[in-house]
């Protein structure tokens, strides 16, 4: 790891990096008032990027009339992609990367509906693209705090790492093996290198696939750069280092049925260890029943758990189950 000290956080912005290249991908589902939020705070940042494309989940309520409201103020250039149905949050990065990607864009930053960009977030992550092709910033959560994200991944059990340092050193990033669609910021050939994020996952493990996938062709890395900030309450559960989120029951199945397809990826590339990814089955599903008893304070919720489990056990031994396949770089 070099020893060089991190940018400033006025640092001007590399040659390399032309904001224009970049396109924010994000994706949304009957959220409107988060999302007139966001695209509130992307029409504030200086620089902005070239394109913002939005996909939207087949939502229910007024999300086409908000995004067009923002069409001709954003100060980017606006692309909306309303889906017939639902695809969850896999489905819907995966649409929005391969626009973004069609469009020519050379980086491509993704983000959920309930987020706020900060002004100078597009500048603080450029600052980073002479060095990285993967890139992971940071997030205040809905109190101001400093959200912690768990970086890396055990790959043997398929689980984070929960005990990840959350510090930096004068580097100012840490190399990760992960990846969050909540702010993840990728250049376009590694995303023609490894394909789209697989919908297949619909919700859960599809971001954390993705980023391995990305560090396994480039050198990942989460940097010391706030440029998110979270706009929705999650209730939790305070561990003092910690915390631990509420969930829902369709996470609760998702969580546990794509195991099944982590467990393709991990054979595709080699990495797929059984007797320890079954025992990090097993703590997904024990840190599951955690959540139920300690924030939820329910135990309704394991009917989920076990029918994810019974159906992901189904995805793993499909044979004629492949992977995403890589796309043509233009």
């Amino acid at each position: 790891m070099s020893e060089a000290l991190a940018p400033a956080p006025d640092a001007a912005l590399p040659q390399s990096f032309d904001p224009a290249s970049a396109t924010i991908v994000v994706v949304t589902y009957n959220r409107s008032h988060l999302l007139k939020g966001l695209l509130e705070s992307i029409g504030r940042m200086e620089p902005k990027p070239g394109h913002v494309v939005i996909v939207d989940n087949a939502s229910a309520d007024d999300t086409g009339e908000v995004v067009e409201s923002f069409r001709d103020s954003i100060g980017s250039e606006l692309v909306y992609r309303r889906l017939e149905e639902n695809t969850g949050g896999s489905g819907g990065f995966s649409e929005g990367m391969r626009v973004a990607h069609e469009l020519g864009s050379t980086w491509i930053w993704l983000m959920d509906d309930d987020v706020e960009v900060l002004p100078d977030g597009l500048a603080r992550m450029g600052v980073w693209t002479p060095r990285f092709r993967s890139i992971q910033g940071r997030r205040y959560d809905y109190d101001g705090s400093e959200f912690y994200w768990q970086y890396r991944l055990s790959i043997p059990l398929g689980i984070p790492i929960p005990f990840a340092p959350a510090g930096f050193d004068a580097t100012g990033y840490r190399e990760m093996n992960s990846g969050c669609f909540e702010g993840m910021f990728i250049h376009r050939d590694v995303v023609s290198e490894i394909g789209l994020p697989d919908p297949r996952f619909f919700i859960y493990w599809d971001d954390s696939v993705y980023g391995w996938l990305a560090s396994r062709v480039t050198t990942s890395a989460i940097v010391n750069e706030f440029v998110l900030r979270r706009t929705r309450e999650i209730k939790q559960w305070d561990m003092g280092v910690r915390h631990l989120n509420a969930s829902s029951n369709a996470y609760r199945y998702y969580i546990m049925r794509n195991r099944g397809i982590m467990k393709h990826y991990f054979k595709a590339h080699g990495a797929y260890r059984p007797v320890r990814f079954a025992l990090g089955t097993a703590l997904t599903f024990a840190k599951e029943l955690i959540r139920l008893v300690f924030v939820e304070r329910t135990v309704r919720g394991t009917s989920h758990l076990l029918r994810g489990t019974r159906d992901g056990a189904a995805i793993a031994r499909d044979r004629t189950w492949r992977p995403m396949p890589a796309l043509t770089a233009s």
